[in-house]
């Protein structure tokens, strides 16, 4: 089979941590052709989609991630599968290659490239008001304070931020409270989440990897002692954990929407009992859940990719 990957540039990537590396590895220890797409790499002529590529190899090696075999320009009806990869945030450009790979009729393309539209990785998740802290959306300077008022301490973040980047706790009559909301509204030109926090967070955050709605694995993510961020771009670490009932109520409540939305790879964040981030764009950790358990999730995954293609399940059009 032929699998694409668009994803972020090649030398980016950290064979340690990557998802979308061992997503490669695997598949081309199966016999798989695999192909780099770079974001500025998909376009449109002679009435079908065509992608720039370059046929790549894994090495196992931090220096040189990839062999990198031929670049030829394909066009996408040629694959089997395209993998969606690219890290948010979810700018004009991802949303425009969306819109291109939905135009494809052959290729099992995960995750759906409308689902991927539909669900805003922190809006989405509003909708499931009783599993979700009280929250704010807003870019009202007065409204951010009446909340803050309310709530005593709070967490403010950006609508498209990852890895925790702009992400900020905020008490009642700290001196720095309205310079937070002012500095990071003018950042980012658009409303902001604003939550109450929740304690559990001192404890750490949990990612849960769901593959077609059922759990692969999960681990709970732990800040260090000089910042309050769990994310591991933040510089917080992975340790082990457990799936608890709760959570498989959560899960229990979002998979129909999952499913209705062809969103095959997900990652959930739960902080204590709620609800925080549904991610669909670029979810990870799958490493360091293989660290952890000593496992090769990456493995069910591809099974699940074949298994679609070979029960010849393409993406809705």
């Amino acid at each position: 089979m032929k699998f694409a990957f668009l994803m972020d540039p090649l030398k980016t990537i950290n064979i340690i941590k990557d998802t979308t590396y061992v997503f490669i590895k695997e598949s081309h220890s199966r016999g798989h052709d695999c192909y780099f797409i770079g974001q500025d790499d998909i376009y449109f002529k002679n009435n079908s989609v065509h992608l720039n590529t370059i046929k790549i190899e894994p090495t196992d090696n931090e220096n040189k991630q990839f062999n990198e075999i031929k670049s030829e320009t394909l066009s996408a009806e040629e694959f089997d599968v395209i993998f969606i990869r690219p890290d948010p945030p979810f700018d004009d450009r991802y949303l425009r290659n969306t819109w291109l790979l939905d135009l494809c009729k052959h290729p099992y393309i995960m995750n759906n490239p409308k689902g991927i539209r539909t669900v805003n990785e922190k809006i989405f998740a509003l909708q499931f008001d009783s599993m979700i802290p009280t929250s704010l959306i807003t870019q009202d300077k007065e409204e951010y304070l009446d909340f803050l008022n309310k709530h005593k301490k709070i967490i403010i973040k950006p609508l498209n931020g990852y890895g925790g980047q702009g992400i900020f706790i905020v008490n009642e009559g700290d001196t720095n409270m309205n310079v937070t909301f002012e500095t990071l509204i003018k950042l980012e030109n658009s409303p902001i989440l604003c939550q109450t926090y929740i304690p559990e967070a001192s404890v750490g955050d949990k990612r849960i990897l769901l593959l077609d709605g059922e759990p692969l694995g999960a681990v709970l993510r732990v800040h260090n002692k000089l910042d309050h961020r769990n994310n591991f771009f933040a510089g917080g670490k992975a340790i082990e954990t457990e799936i608890t009932d709760n959570d498989k109520k959560i899960i229990d409540t979002i998979r129909p929407y999952l499913k209705e939305n062809q969103l095959s790879f997900v990652g959930i964040d739960i902080i204590g009992d709620y609800l925080i981030e549904i991610n669909v764009t670029s979810p990870t950790c799958l490493q360091e859940m293989n660290t952890i358990y000593d496992q090769k999730l990456e493995k069910q995954v591809i099974d699940f990719v074949e298994s679609k293609v070979k029960n010849n399940i393409k993406k809705d059009i």
